[in-house]
């Protein structure tokens, strides 16, 4: 539906004048959808029940429980969509992303536990807001480069508040607490992948939004294959 209701919406001339760019514009904004809902929805399954986060492995709740299977669903349809799309060369990283995401989620679903961490995890959807944003404004090249700076700056706090510092306690707490066997190693190795891939997209971001001068060939790249803009 909301596929439908994007491709209904008004485009920008640079997205419309680029056929490459319209599959990507209407994904971006499914995918800004689901980072709304689901950013504010792991803020207040943790506002509503803050005694989870003192029982990472077996807390429960049914708003995260939902919201698990709600972005578990998101992922599915990400991935048909760029399988369908013929878009799999181009999104390969952000497939094994989904794929890490949603053997994790169902893993979760099916047994209970860790849900907590899934709904810390699911924090990141709140930076996503704005990483998306970033994305949709280059897309359609604004003609206001300062709300392109703001949204920049806003862009990189929200970044270490809501995907690296929760990253980075969950890591330390899987490595600490969680025993290396069954549910738990599996967990704890997509953690650790998870934080690889985390930490080389915070560096490409750095690189093309505050360190231009480092990047390396993008220069008059097409970049109508790429889902993500990332340069």
């Amino acid at each position: 539906a909301l596929r439908r209701l994007a491709l209904a919406l008004p485009q920008p001339a640079a997205v419309r004048s680029r056929p490459g760019r319209v599959w990507r514009w209407r994904n971006l904004l499914v995918s800004f959808a689901h980072s709304v809902l689901a950013g504010l929805w792991a803020l207040l399954s943790l506002w509503h029940s803050p005694e989870l986060l003192s029982d990472i492995q077996d807390g429960y709740s049914v708003s995260g429980h939902l919201l698990v299977c709600f972005s578990s669903g998101y992922f599915i349809h990400d991935t048909l969509d760029i399988i369908f799309n013929h878009q799999s060369r181009s999104s390969w990283e952000y497939l094994v992303h989904h794929a890490m995401a949603i053997s994790a989620f169902v893993s979760l679903i099916i047994t209970g536990r860790f849900l907590v961490a899934a709904v810390l995890l699911l924090l990141v959807e709140v930076s996503n807001i704005f990483l998306t944003v970033r994305m949709l404004l280059k897309m359609s090249n604004v003609p206001s480069p300062a709300l392109y700076e703001a949204n920049k700056y806003i862009n990189l706090v929200m970044y270490f508040a809501f995907r690296l510092a929760p990253q980075a306690y969950l890591t330390w707490y899987f490595l600490r607490y969680v025993e290396v066997q069954g549910q738990g190693a599996f967990l704890t190795a997509n953690l650790l992948l998870l934080d690889a891939m985390i930490l080389m997209y915070f560096s490409r971001l750095l690189r093309s939004d505050f360190f231009p001068s480092l990047r390396k060939g993008s220069a008059g790249r097409d970049v109508d294959g790429e889902k993500f803009l990332i340069d």
